[in-house]
């Protein structure tokens, strides 16, 4: 028979203490189990239900926004000086390239190529700003994957958000050179604005596809700036696309964003429509990228909290 030290047996007090003590831990007892407890395990891949995803989807679009303002902010977008760098970045490396082109073709370049050197990097910094920053998306957004309910696609979608923010900027800055290179403006030059849409959606689905793949292969991340700079070079940017020999036809079309940089050439250059052939290419990569980049993001966004 044990006792407590200090006290005897039929103590009043301890037997008061007891009385007062049990209770609270039958409590606290009944209270763990009460709660709601989240057990994170490894999640059968399958999609969830698209209807109901897609309506969250919409009614947290906002979602999407803010956070694309929080990240500009942080990156100082609203300050001189980083709009100075976000412009003088590209700037700088179509200079770049405009030397080595002119020293490559000895001085004979097309009339105006630097126009097209600078309209095609300022497109193509959209491109791989959207697909280079969301593939930490949902990685470096850990926290909010597992504390926060809400669909997991807003985290890749964002960073197209931020990329095309960053580009309206550097599009500014190349009216100028448009109209100095003496190029055309007319109504055909509102093809811009599909194209850039065609090439969004292009950078949506690989967004989405990269920032899933990230999760489960963390050398991604340091993969995807070398096959960011050779898709520079496999993209009509330092050359034009009528140039391309027949039997290198085959890299703009296996490109998804080939057809629509050709058709951005062709409209700002010559100031014609977009060609059907290339909008209608760069339309099924978007299309086909976007679905297969969702639904494969989808399919594994469950198992997001096990793998962070």
């Amino acid at each position: 028979m044990s006792t407590e030290i200090g006290t005897s047996p039929g103590d009043p007090e301890l037997d008061a203490r007891q009385a007062v003590v049990a209770p609270e831990h039958d409590e606290e007892r009944q209270v763990e189990w009460k709660t709601e407890q989240h057990v994170y395990e490894p999640h059968r891949v399958g999609l969830p239900p698209l209807g109901p995803y897609v309506r969250e989807l919409w009614r947290r679009r906002e979602f999407a926004f803010e956070l694309s303002r929080t990240t500009l902010r942080a990156q100082h977008f609203e300050t001189a000086f980083g709009k100075l760098w976000l412009v003088l970045n590209p700037m700088l490396l179509a200079f770049v390239y405009f030397v080595l082109v002119d020293i490559l073709r000895h001085g004979h370049r097309p009339h105006g190529y630097f126009a097209h050197l600078v309209a095609g990097i300022f497109l193509y910094y959209f491109f791989s700003g959207a697909v280079r920053e969301s593939v930490k998306s949902v990685v470096g957004g850990g926290r909010l994957v597992l504390n926060t309910a809400f669909p997991r696609t807003l985290l890749p979608l964002s960073t197209v958000i931020t990329a095309f923010w960053r580009f309206i900027p550097t599009f500014l800055i190349y009216i100028p050179i448009h109209l100095i290179s003496g190029l055309p403006v007319n109504l055909a030059t509102l093809w811009i604005i599909p194209i850039v849409l065609t090439i969004a959606f292009i950078a949506a689905g690989l967004a989405m596809f990269v920032a899933a793949l990230q999760v489960y292969f963390r050398d991604v991340k340091s993969f995807m700036p070398y096959v960011l700079r050779l898709w520079l070079y496999a993209s009509p940017v330092l050359w034009y696309p009528n140039e391309v020999p027949n039997h290198w036809e085959w890299i703009l079309k296996a490109n998804p964003i080939g057809g629509p940089m050709a058709a951005w050439s062709v409209v700002l250059q010559k100031g014609h429509a977009a060609p059907p052939v290339d909008m209608l290419t760069g339309l099924a990569w978007a299309v086909g990228l976007f679905v297969a980049g969702a639904l494969f993001f989808m399919s594994r966004e469950r198992e997001f909290a096990v793998r962070l």
